[in-house]
């Protein structure tokens, strides 16, 4: 088969995923505006149920360790703070992407959802240093959501990883991405931009997810973002990956046009990021253990 029809394979197989929940679309295009009130998000949370108690959930689980009991959605969200909230909507709502196993990048169950959790948390303290005008918040969401694509080219690539690293060290590829695009005809971030589009979301959302990993070809308009979240994804690898394509890709140094980061505040985000992720994961893993 060739790229041409394997590209025709993707695209159709995107078109089979499954909308988000009304909740989880209202809240992501919420997270992407500057001057949403908090009112809204725990409106949206209000009108599901299903959202509701899975917030609850989480709030009230171990790893967070809160002295009282929640027992509110206006406290839920006011402690989880409205971009977990969104990233919870999210991960739920299309579970079935975020936590399968990524075959083709040799990476187990829940792999993509970590890395994108871990990219989440580096973007929104890699977004505090921006010299120009950039929501942290919105940050925190497009790291979620960058590396969707792979959720979609993970069946296409079965059994082809260890041959994209020797193409790699060869220097037959360039990175990762190359190398998807010569066996498919299409690479993560423009399937993960395929899908972004067909879930409507902003178009903030969509850039960060198609340019990440080429933040200088991203419209001047959101370059900012897109430098986040590529620095945020480049931290995330560095920090811990399972998955095959892991620091296969390059760094842009250009984002320090963007964000005034020395070498000790890169690694004071390291920290944060890890420190983060360990409370998000535990309290996620433990209300996933629970729900079951």
């Amino acid at each position: 088969m060739n790229q041409q029809e394997m590209r025709e394979k993707v695209l159709m197989a995107i078109q089979e995923v499954p909308l988000l929940s009304p909740s989880a679309t209202r809240l992501l295009e919420l997270s992407s505006q500057s001057d949403y009130d908090i009112d809204e998000v725990i409106e949206t949370v209000k009108f599901d149920a299903a959202l509701t108690a899975r917030l609850l959930k989480v709030v009230n689980s171990v790893a967070y360790g809160l002295v009282h009991e929640v027992t509110s959605i206006e406290r839920a969200v006011t402690y989880l703070g409205e971009r977990v909230v969104a990233s919870i909507a999210l991960g739920e709502s299309a579970k079935a992407l975020f936590n399968k196993e990524l075959k083709g990048y040799e990476g187990p169950k829940g792999e993509l959802w970590a890395h994108d959790l871990r990219t989440a948390i580096a973007a929104r303290e890699v977004a505090r240093f921006c010299t120009t005008d950039l929501s942290s918040d919105l940050a925190f969401t497009a790291g979620i959501l960058h590396a969707v694509g792979k959720a979609i080219l993970t069946e296409f690539l079965e059994d082809t990883s260890h041959a994209m690293l020797g193409d790699i060290d060869s220097h037959d590829a360039t990175d990762y991405l190359s190398g998807e695009r010569a066996r498919l005809g299409i690479d993560h971030t423009e399937a993960g931009y395929e899908l972004a589009c067909a879930w409507k979301l902003p178009v903030a959302l969509q850039m960060a997810i198609r340019y990440h990993h080429a933040p200088a070809e991203a419209p001047a308009e959101h370059q900012a973002l897109v430098y986040a979240v590529h620095l945020g994804c480049i931290l995330a690898m560095m920090s811990g990956s399972q998955a095959s394509d892991a620091l296969q890709y390059h760094l842009d140094k250009q984002y320090t046009d963007y964000f005034d980061l020395k070498p000790e505040q890169i690694a004071m985000i390291v920290l944060e990021m890890n420190e983060t992720f360990s409370t998000l994961q535990g309290a996620l893993s433990e209300f996933k253990e629970n729900s079951q």
